[in-house]
Order: C-alpha cells, then structure tokens, then sequence
C-alpha cells in the first residue's frame, strides 16, 4: 500500500511524517483485513468465506481497477497528486499529505491510464502519456494539459490528447514507463516490452497477476517516434534501433537539427519478472543469484536527425553532432538505424549500473546538459548515490555499507546559473536495527555531506520523490 513520507526542514530543524494513503483500495484491504483489489504484480484471491462455487464464479467477475498510486508526486495546475499508472490519481494536501480527492483520467480524455512521469513546460503546461484500447487497436496518446485553473475546483479539467500514435501490434502494445520532451517535441520509445493485452485481460480466469502478460520480445527493434508538441504532427522520420528496455529517460534536448535523447537502458528486459516477492524473499546466495540474473542499466545517448533528405546517401552517419559517437544511418529501405553513445566509464560498472536518474529540472529540462544524478546497483536495490558529467564521462560516489539511498533530488541553491549549484536529497534506509534511516544531504558539486537528519522509525524502500518550497 502506498505509503507517504514526508521531511520538513524549517529555521534548521528537520520533521518528519508519513502516513498511508487513505485510498480506495487501502480502506478495502484494511475493511476484509486482506488484499482484495490486485495489484500489477499482486491478483487479489478469492473470499475464503464463499463456498466453491462463489469462489470459482467470481474469477469471472471484471476486476476492479486499483487507485493504491504509489509510484511518484505529479503536479498539475499548482496541485499536488500521487500517481501511478492506471487511470487513477489521488490529489493531496501536501502539507499534511491528507488525500482530498480522487481523479479519474477516464472522465476527461479517452485514455486507460497515464504515467507517473509527466513533463512540464516552463509555463506549467504539463505533457503525459496514457493508452487506449478499443477496436482500432491500442494506441499511444500524448495528453496536454493547460497550466491553470478556470475554476477552483479544476483538476485536470481541459486535458486534451494531441496525438495518437498505432501500436505496432493491436493486441501486443509495448509497455512504457516514461517518454521524452524537448522544448518542440515528445519522444516515444515503442519497445519490446510487450503486454499482452488477452493475457492481461484473463488474468483472473487464469489466476495471474497483470505483469505475468508483460514479456521481453527481443525479435523485434526498438522503434523512436518524434512529435511536434505545438501541432500533435508526428514526424515522417521512422528511428530504429537492437532491443532495449528503458524505464526512465535522463533527459532531451535539440541541437543542429537533431533530437538528443538520452536513457537509462537495459539490453534485457526481464527485469520484472526479477522483482518478485519469491525472489525479494530469498537471502545469501539464493538472492545473489537473483541480482547476478537482473540486467544492469547503463545512460546512453540517441540523437535523431530530423530533416532527412529523400536523397540523403545510404550507409552514412547523418548526424552532424562532433561531440558525440552516436550515429544515425539511412537504409536501403528509408528507415534511419541508431546506434547509442555511452555516457560512462568502466567505473560505472563497478556501481552495478544507474537507475533513477535526476536532472536539475527546472533550469535545464530539454536544453543541453552536463550533469545527472542517480542510484547505483550494487544489489537489487540502490545502494549508493551517484553523479555522472556526461562530457568527461567522469563519475562521482556516495555510499556508506549496510545503507540503501532513494532517488536523488536536485534542489538548486536560490539565485543561481550553476548547473549543479545545489544540494541532493535522498532519503537512505538499513535493514541493521542498531543503525537509523536518515535523510541525507549532500553538496551536488562534490557529494561531500553537509548533514543528515536521523529518523528512528521503520521506512520502506521507495523508489520516487519531490521538493515542494511551500
């Protein structure tokens, strides 16, 4: 269930608080004592109180939909809300992180989810993605929603979808977990991860949770869509490149008339299939073995020539871009094939790959970068904080034994132009019950802690958080 946290730091003094999130489907679990909505990786068992042929007609019965949102903080129209990837929201008081209302995505716009990784303009325009299933097919939607409120009571009220891209397959989208945006484009990563939508659909019948009608597809290619955000056009240019997965993008940007995109990627996608309770169970070298199967993810970068010439010659890197060893290559058949450029060092390996990434955001999202921050992987969790320069390819460490840091969040000192002149937030946990969770805070230029607030209660691992300047 999700679980809220909260650090407030004021005139030198640091609080904390967490709470449940006071859904749906958490005050129907806590009612029967027992999951009784599935979850992506959790099918929901049938009452043991019915009789067997209750028990047996009610696989039949259409599951409910989750709103346990449990993925990330998402802002729309100055209000705050904790998101998952179902066509739920729940808005919440960020200060004392009561949930105030639940949104329905499905009511606005013709979509069956969206996820928990929007973009924003500068102007609080904030861009999503969500599917659509229906008879046509599945297809990807681009969603704009306005940056302000008409009424008081708006949520996502004016939500319109853009663009709608075909699924490769009608019954085979790939699954995704976030998208790319520069100032002028989105960019849609279709993968071969593929859900399987009969599977998911008879999941009940079948006694599967959801995520068992997700599969790694490796034969087929990794296709890039372009998009104009301003008109919904998508772009003529047809991107591919090998199979990858990737959950979280780094960040975008354009430069000599190129799309620059660069992801945390994983050349196997089985990653899912790792993340189960029966393997988080396991300890020694049962675990070990788990981790030594988990594919590492490592940042690359694509750049995606946009005007591509009829007559452009076959075999031929058309990128212009001198900093960068990534190639774009014209086939035989009009179709442009990316090759990536890493953005690490060996060292990089030696932390067991990068995953959540984070950028300081609001100064240079979708412009040319040097800096990002994330978790390294030493284990099937991150255990250690790291900062990468994407020029020099250099990296720089923070980790302590027996600790677990979240996501690094970038808050920038007020004032400033330094791309890294700021301070990095993680909230670290340890499983030694003579040690104390705490939240750290490091100096983003040399990772040097300048403290940490010691909280001694019991936290679970999470994944994504914000800083709100309230």
């Amino acid at each position: 269930m999700a679980l809220l946290h909260q650090f407030m730091m004021e005139k030198g003094t640091v609080t904390y608080r967490s709470k449940f999130l006071q859904s749906d489907t958490y005050n129907a679990n806590s009612i029967h004592n027992r999951i009784v909505i599935s979850e992506f990786g959790t099918l929901a068992l049938p009452d043991p109180c019915k009789n067997v042929f209750e028990r047996f007609m009610s696989k039949f019965e259409l599951p409910a939909m989750t709103d346990n949102t449990s993925v990330n903080y998402v802002q729309y129209k100055g209000d705050y809300y904790v998101s998952s990837e179902t066509n739920f929201m729940n808005k919440v008081d960020i200060e004392t992180l009561e949930k105030t209302e639940k949104v329905d995505w499905s009511k606005f716009i013709a979509v069956n989810g969206a996820t928990a990784h929007p973009h924003y303009d500068p102007d609080g325009t904030v861009y999503n993605m969500g599917n659509s299933y229906g008879p046509r097919g599945s297809f990807y939607n681009i969603i704009q929603v306005p940056p302000e409120k008409v009424d008081l009571g708006d949520t996502i009220h004016g939500a319109q979808v853009i663009c709608s891209i075909p699924s490769a397959e009608r019954m085979k989208p790939s699954y995704y977990h976030s998208f790319g945006m520069t100032k002028n484009y989105i960019i849609f990563i279709e993968q071969p991860l593929k859900m399987n939508l009969w599977k998911i659909v008879t999941s009940k019948i079948r006694g599967k949770s959801f995520s068992d009608g997700i599969n790694w597809e490796p034969k087929y290619n990794t296709r890039f869509y372009v998009v104009d955000k301003h008109t919904g056009q998508l772009l003529p240019g047809m991107y591919y490149s090998k199979p990858f997965v990737t959950f979280h993008q780094i960040n975008a940007f354009e430069d000599q008339g190129c799309v620059v995109i660069d992801l945390c990627c994983q050349d196997n996608g089985r990653s899912l299939e790792v993340y189960q309770l029966q393997n988080l169970r396991k300890a020694g070298e049962g675990l070990d073995q788990v981790y030594n199967s988990a594919a590492r993810s490592f940042p690359r970068r694509f750049v995606l020539p946009l005007a591509v010439n009829l007559n452009a010659p076959e075999g031929e890197n058309l990128s212009p871009l001198s900093y960068s060893s990534a190639r774009a290559v014209k086939q035989a058949d009009g179709k442009i094939w990316l090759s990536y450029e890493n953005l690490h060092s060996k060292d990089l390996e030696e932390q067991g790959g990068i995953e959540f990434p984070q950028i300081n955001y609001g100064q240079f999202s979708g412009k040319k970068y040097r800096f990002f921050y994330g978790c390294g992987f030493r284990h099937l969790v991150g255990d250690s904080l790291v900062k990468i320069d994407v020029e020099n390819k250099t990296l720089t460490v923070w980790k302590e034994d027996d600790f677990y840091p979240s996501e690094p969040v970038f808050v920038p000192v007020p004032g400033t132009n330094e791309e890294d002149g700021g301070v990095i937030l993680s909230v670290v946990i340890t499983p030694n019950q003579n040690k104390s969770n705490f939240l750290l805070v490091l100096d983003a230029k040399n990772f040097k802690e300048l403290g940490r607030a010691e909280v001694p209660v019991q936290m679970p691992y999470g994944f994504h958080g914000t800083f709100v300047n309230i």
